[in-house]
């Protein structure tokens, strides 16, 4: 799963990074984090403050630091459903 951190390296925008990391080990996902600190790269995704997470592209946080279950909430949402086929099917999954 791709995440990712949206900010322009601020003390807040690194911990969002470590916070995931840490989250996606406790959970056991494999993410790609990626770091976006281009502020024209950041408004492509519609985000105006920061600090910001995105999955697969999509914006699920931002503007602020979430607490630490509420990131493992949020990651693990985002989390596609092992074994299950909808997601190269387009069929949805029960």
């Amino acid at each position: 799963m791709k995440v990712q951190i949206l900010g322009t390296g601020c003390p807040k925008c690194k911990k969002l990074a470590e916070l995931t990391d840490q989250a996606a080990k406790e959970l056991g996902l494999e993410l790609e984090i990626e770091k976006v600190t281009e502020v024209a790269k950041i408004m492509d995704f519609g985000v105006m403050t920061t600090p910001a997470l995105a999955v697969e592209g999509k914006v699920v946080l931002a503007g602020h630091l979430p607490a630490y279950e509420k990131l493992k909430e949020i990651l693990a949402k985002a989390s596609p459903v092992e074994g299950s086929d909808a997601e190269e099917t387009g069929a949805c999954s029960l």
